[in-house]
């Protein structure tokens, strides 16, 4: 398929958010980015009790402030089981380069957040990203 879409490494993402009207927004994007939302919560119970359930999950989105505690710990538990991490927050948690892919500062436009997942899946294709969206830190490096 010459002029066909690549085939994406990132299908499956898991939204760690809990202000209701980003988490809504995002997983409506994303769905129709033609994205796999395995879920949509609000809390570090919530997030860590999924993907430890569900070993198949490419991506989390992850806020800083949840409900019940940090998205450093979400962090922390995606990394334990392999899983590409991307903080959304409007301050970039100290932590975050040695837990995550990225960071993407909020606010943001729905173009920026595509652009941010496609920096992370050309990284782990052993690509360069072709182009940066601001208010984007891409920690992790091809290879």
């Amino acid at each position: 398929m010459l002029f066909g879409r690549k085939k994406r490494r990132i299908i499956r993402i898991l939204i760690v958010e809990d202000e209701p009207l980003v988490a809504f927004d995002t997983e409506h994007f994303l769905t129709a980015e033609g994205f796999e939302i395995v879920g949509t919560l609000d809390s570090v119970a919530d997030a860590t009790a999924l993907l430890a359930a569900d070993p198949d999950v490419h991506l989390v989105l992850v806020d800083l402030n949840l409900a019940d505690g940090s998205g450093i710990d979400v962090a922390r538990a995606a990394q334990a089981g392999g899983v590409q991490v991307l903080f959304v927050t409007g301050s970039c948690p100290g932590e975050a380069q040695t837990l995550a892919a990225g960071c993407l500062a909020k606010p943001y436009p729905q173009r920026d957040l595509l652009l941010a997942i496609n920096a992370i899946e050309a990284v782990l294709e052993g690509d360069a990203p072709k182009r940066l969206p601001a208010g984007f830190n891409l920690f992790a490096r091809a290879a």
